[in-house]
This record gives structure tokens, sequence and C-alpha cells, in this order.
């Protein structure tokens, strides 16, 4: 494994022992926690990737810190009467990185390849799309085969990344070892493993609002040498601080810490009609489902083990969200009337199976809720498991409970739907309620954001009810700054966005 030194970085341009000084003060350093796949936004899978992403290629629709859409390369948005046609008016003074001007019909290029590329990831994001229309330069319809209210969610993440259609020209591979974008910054040059340099764009929309002359994205997948390095002035910004370092990083005065609840949470779920060990187990009771989570407290479970970042959830959508609802908080512990339900269900004890990834997070969490649990008269037998092998394990129905994370989706359909629908790809518990999915069906048909919530809330109601499941926490996106970076907003959805943001002299 590549161990960095915070003054050994091998860049022929730069030498970090000059980083104070400054000659070096328009250029920022971004520490990853691992190296991103593929820089072509159709193609690509990785977070860290979606990191980079977010300075090199401008999208449709951007986020801003409470998850609301807004404008990017679209200036606005509508749909037609009957929510089966899209329509986006287009900004006029938007380039891609060789010149060539941004309009409806690159975007309808953009699109269709993503849609019909071989080896495109994008392809799901946009299958609600039958046409698309350019009728002049800055209009852009989307002509849909069903109302989708996800789609404008979508096009706010890569399905709505723009590349310049010359690049399409050439093979599609080439598209990811020189991406050309439309946005603050272009690609420079690439090091697998090393770095990865952006440059800033003269002729960006927004330019002023960009402070830095390069960005260089340094992958260092160790955490401790991560943060060393940013301690050392080697880095500007960290993503993803290990929970574990949160509490002495808060006090550090020579640091900033920035944390966000993210889109994600860590869920405990159980087998209710997965195959034989369903039939035999004590959770087919909602009564004994509805005890095991009273007799946590997410708290303790926050601060012991996430360092205080790791906010007790009781919902699928995130605090930062629009469509979170204080109708639904985390539950309070509450032994006593753990005790109280599992005697109503005729039981004094109920032995189980818990699994969960083998980490070092998720071990310590599952040892507290044996221990927890134990006191209100569970007794667990812990199934630590490597994480692919836990997913296919929960997949054959091979689990009594089981614990695992999701890193989140900015629609809230993403963090519900494929969980709790009948048929939902990510249901491994086989929980089904009639009618929880006629309503999530419909909340996927409407975009008005109120009667979506109000769709939702009704859904929850029912979903709580039936406690198939429960949320421990939201996955956070701790952000080690720089004590000279300004102006810096953790985003609920993991990125760096950098308009704003500057490094004051030292």
């Amino acid at each position: 494994m590549r161990t960095w030194k915070p003054l050994g970085l091998a860049m022929a341009a730069t030498t970090l022992a000059l980083a104070g000084t400054a000659a070096l003060a328009q250029d920022l350093r971004i520490g990853l926690q691992e190296d991103p796949d593929v820089l072509d936004p159709h193609r690509a899978v990785t977070y860290v990737g979606r990191i980079v992403f977010t300075s090199l290629c401008d999208k449709l629709v951007d986020l801003d810190d409470k998850l609301h859409f807004v404008p990017q390369l679209a200036t606005s948005w509508s749909w037609s009467d009957d929510n089966k046609a899209l329509t986006f008016k287009l900004r006029d003074d938007a380039y891609f990185h060789d010149g060539s001007k941004f309009d409806a019909a690159a975007a309808k290029a953009n699109l269709e390849r993503a849609m019909t590329l071989q080896d495109s990831m994008r392809k799901g994001d946009l299958a609600s799309v039958e046409k698309i229309d350019a009728p002049d330069a800055q209009t852009l319809v989307l002509h849909l085969k069903r109302p989708d209210a996800t789609l404008v969610a979508q096009l706010s993440d890569r399905a709505g990344m723009m590349l310049s259609p010359k690049s399409f020209e050439g093979e599609a591979a080439a598209v990811g070892r020189k991406p050309i974008c439309s946005g603050p910054y272009k690609f420079v040059e690439r090091v697998q493993n090393d770095r990865i340099v952006l440059e800033k764009f003269d002729k960006y929309y927004d330019g002023k609002d960009y402070a830095f002359k390069r960005l260089i994205f340094l992958p260092i997948p160790d955490t401790t040498v991560r943060l060393s390095n940013l301690r050392a002035g080697g880095l500007d910004i960290l993503e993803r601080l290990n929970p574990s370092d949160a509490p002495q990083v808060r006090n550090d005065k020579s640091v900033q810490f920035k944390s966000v609840s993210g889109l994600g949470f860590q869920e405990v779920f159980f087998n209710l009609a997965n195959g034989k060990r369903a039939e035999t187990s004590p959770f087919k009771d909602a009564r004994v489902r509805k005890a095991f989570e009273l007799s946590l407290d997410r708290n303790v479970i926050n601060e012991v083990v996430g360092g205080g970042i790791f906010e007790p959830a009781g919902q699928a959508f995130p605090p930062g969200g629009p469509y979170h609802s204080s109708k639904f908080p985390a539950p309070k512990r509450d032994v006593a009337k753990a005790r109280a339900l599992l005697k109503e269900a005729g039981l004094d004890k109920v032995k189980a199976e818990f699994a969960f990834g083998n980490n070092t997070t998720t071990s310590a969490i599952a040892e507290m809720i044996q221990a927890m649990s134990a006191e209100a008269g569970f007794e667990l037998a812990l199934r630590p498991t490597e994480y692919a092998a836990l997913l296919n394990e929960a997949r054959a129905g091979n689990f009594e409970i089981v614990m695992r994370g999701w890193s989140g989706r900015v629609d809230p359909d993403g963090n519900l739907y494929p969980f709790v629908s009948c048929k939902g790809a990510l249901n491994d518990g086989r929980y089904c309620n009639p009618e929880v999915d006629k309503l999530l069906t419909e909340a996927r048909t409407v975009p008005d954001e109120a009667k979506r919530m109000a769709i939702y809330d009704q859904a929850q109601k029912l979903l709580h009810d039936d406690a198939h499941n429960f949320y421990l926490y939201y996955q956070p996106w701790p952000f080690v700054l720089g004590k000279n970076v300004r102006g810096f907003t953790a985003y609920p959805d993991g990125m760096i966005r950098l308009k704003g943001v500057s490094l004051a002299q030292k």
C-alpha cells in the first residue's frame, strides 16, 4: 500500500515544502479515501469519482445544502400537466473545456449517449425517458414513457453531467482518459493511484467565484496518514475522517472539523418471509421486533462508537432533506416497555443470531447491541461476515437479523422503495404490505414536493406500525480542513463544492 509523507508527494511542478508560500496560494489539495474509477460520468460508479466530477463536470441541476434542487446548466424546468414531459431552459453562456458552446443539442447528445452507450451505468437512471427534443438552443424537452418524479434527482448527479459531444467521436474509453466537460475546472492529468490535477477554466460563467488556479486530488487510503498530511500542511481538505478520530479532531485548534449527516443510514432488519429461517424466527411477531428496537440506545452508540457524528435515526429520509418528517423521531430506549412487549407476546427470553459486516465500527456496534438487548431478554449470537458475503447471505434468506448500511439517494424513492416494496430489489426480509406499495408507487409519479411528502408520511406510518426494520443512525460525511480554508460548507450528499471557498494567507 502506498504510504504518503506530508512533504514527499511526487509532483513535477509542485513542491509541498513550499505549501505555505504565496506562490502556491492558489492550489488546493484534497485528500481522497480511494482512487476514483474511470472519469467518464456515463460509465463511472465510485463515490470519490463524483467528488472529482463536482469540479470538473457541470450538471443540468445541482443541490443546495438543504437538498433542494437548484439551477446549474439549466436555469429552470417545468412539468407538463400529465407529468410526462419535462422541459428545461438552459444557460446561453456556458462552454465546454474545448471551447465549444453548451446548448440543447449538446445536452441531447449527452443524454442519448448515457441511454445507449453499451457499458453506460446511467441507463437505469434514464429508463423512463422515451425521446428527447431540442427545439431551440436553450430548450430541452424530455418525453417520458410514464410519470417519473425521480428524474430531476437523477439529472442532479452523473446522468445530468455534460461532456463535449466532440469527445464522443473517438473510442468510448478515450472520454474517461481525458474528460472534456463544462465545469469550473478542466482536466490536466491523472497518474493512477497518485493524483488527479484540474486547472481553472477561464471561460467558466461563474469563474469569479472560484479562487483556485489548480485542484490536486490525492488518493490516500490510510485515514491516519491522510489526517497527518493535513495537519502537516500537505493537504487542505480531507474527506471521510475516521469517526474514532472525531472527538480529538473536534478539539484540535490547528484544523477545522466539518461534519454533516449524509443521505444514507445504518439499519437493522428482520427476516419475515425469506426462506426456512423466517419460519422459525421469533421476530415474525411485530411485538418482538418493537421490543428489540426499544432495548437499544442510539445516543450511546453515537457517543461511544460514532464519536458524536452518528446522528440517531428514526426514518429513511435524512434530517437535512425536504422529506424528513418530524412525525417519526428516533425512539428513546425503554427497557421496561421492551420487556412488557415480550411478555405480551408470550416470551421471556429470545435467542437469535445477529449478522453484520466484519469491520471495526460495525463490530463495536454489534457488541453494544448484544449487551443492551440482553437487559430486555434478548440473547444474541453475533455473526460477523465479510460485507459482500453478508449481502449475499441476506438475499438468500440465511439470517434472522441483519445490520447493513446504505449510502443514500437524493430522491426519497431511492431510500425507501427498494427496501420495503413487496418486490423491492433490496427487500431481503421479504416484508410486504400492499398499501405501502400503493403509496410508494403513487409517490413516484408526483413531482410536487409537498404532495409527495404527504404520501410518504402515510407510508411511513404504516411502516412504523409494521416494524419490519429500524434505523440506527444517519451515515455522516466528516471533513477536516486546514486552518486557513474559508467558506467551505459540508453538503449532505458528501460532495466538495468549491464555489466561494478560498485560502487565507498564512
